[in-house]
């Protein structure tokens, strides 16, 4: 017998134009992460194959199947949806594998609880057409949405959502009204900018502010979102904890908020207390003494290491591409060199050294005895302030220069 000829270079080249033209023909990929969604599976591929046909979009459907075990994928394979297995856990690695194998040029996701109308795809990918690059689900009244009765617990609806999307334009200048709708649409090649890297529920969160920071252009659709229709379980998103996972994300990517503000505010306060300190005020009988100093102390520490995790994350988030580059840090990194910060560093290290030398010598001249602490702490606490931040410098510098360290 025979065996089967191998394919020439041209019968290749003819198949790989086969597979682009293919590829080209699809003008939109609707994909569905999936875990477990055997109750709801099959009216949303329906729904979405129904939709597709009647507008006669070029569309495709996408099962991003997640390690189902109830025979979901049976159910996508029966309907002629593509399966595509993600053995890495999560909402946000389901919507990678499938998002990698899309096709079209234009990308919708929903989740595959029965809470979202495929058949609005029409209007999402109508605001895709005239050039937008991400568009929204919007699914509070406030922006034009609806929310069926007992489609979304009172907690997310009146306190997490709004609040989230507020937090989202005024930290991020997000101009979308409901950030965690799980109905989006957006261009391929603005998903690839992009380039996410959460693996969970985060994963649509990223993707918002990801998109604000390097300004893309996006719009809102008002959309209904109906009672989860699923019961062999309950739904996949836990109150406390993903709203905690959420806040924790939006806190990391904003390390200004986060560190540097709070880092400025107790620097300006250490100095008041210094100035307060140092000279024995007296203001309307209240005197600020030495026990000041220590606070100021306390003050000027935890605010000075508070700017310098501002600067350590916001550098490990442009590095790992969670955050765009910022062109000030940049300037920083490259002014406060290492040997910029040994120097500066080294340079508050000695003067604090001396200031607590005099100190011991005012001690030696009392035959180590009794001080006078009024006098002697005006110059030991601010020369261990400054032996503290010395040191504090010198290793910030190396932490800095391992933080921009090239590297393959």
């Amino acid at each position: 017998m025979n065996s089967p000829a191998e394919p020439h270079g041209a019968d290749l080249d003819e198949l790989s134009n086969g597979l682009d033209q293919l590829s080209s023909e699809i003008e939109l990929s609707i994909v569905i992460p999936c875990l477990n969604e055997a109750d709801t599976l099959a009216e949303c591929v329906e729904k979405a194959q129904r939709t597709i046909n009647e507008n006669r979009i070029a569309a495709e459907v996408i099962v991003a199947d997640n390690g189902s075990t109830d025979g979901s994928q049976a159910i996508a394979t029966r309907l002629g949806a593509r399966i595509v297995h993600v053995p890495e856990r999560g909402y946000g690695s389901a919507l990678m594998g499938g998002i990698a194998a899309a096709r079209g040029r234009f990308i919708l996701m929903g989740d595959a609880d029965g809470s979202y109308d495929f058949e609005e795809i029409p209007r999402f990918l109508a605001k895709l057409r005239e050039g937008y690059d991400l568009v929204q689900g919007c699914r509070l009244p406030s922006g034009g949405g609806k929310v069926m009765p007992g489609a979304m617990p009172f907690l997310h609806r009146w306190i997490g959502n709004p609040i989230f999307s507020r937090m989202a334009q005024r930290w991020f200048h997000s101009q979308i009204q409901d950030i965690h709708c799980g109905m989006r649409g957006f261009t391929k090649s603005h998903y690839d900018h992009l380039d996410q890297r959460c693996t969970g529920m985060e994963f649509a969160t990223e993707m918002i502010i990801k998109s604000s920071l390097i300004k893309g252009k996006t719009a809102d659709v008002p959309i209904t979102l109906y009672p989860d229709g699923r019961k062999a379980h309950g739904p996949h998103l836990k109150t406390f904890r993903d709203g905690w996972r959420h806040l924790r994300f939006y806190l990391l990517c904003t390390p200004r908020r986060l560190f540097l503000v709070p880092g400025v505010i107790l620097i300006v306060l250490g100095v008041i207390a210094y100035v307060l300190g140092l000279p024995n005020v007296h203001v309307r009988g209240v005197g600020f003494d030495t026990n000041t100093l220590l606070f100021g102390t306390l003050a000027f520490l935890c605010g000075y290491q508070a700017i310098f995790f501002a600067i350590f994350a916001k550098a490990l988030a442009i590095k790992q591409q969670l955050l765009p580059a910022d062109a000030r840090i940049q300037r920083f990194l490259t002014t406060f060199n290492l040997e910029v910060g040994l120097a500066i560093g080294a340079g508050a290290l000695l003067v604090g050294l001396i200031m607590l030398g005099v100190a011991i010598n005012q001690w030696r001249v009392a035959d180590f005895g009794h001080l006078d602490y009024a006098r002697t702490m005006r110059v030991v606490v601010p020369g261990a302030t400054l032996t503290a931040l010395g040191f504090q410098t010198i290793l910030s510098a190396f932490m800095i220069s391992f933080l921009d360290l090239e590297h393959r």
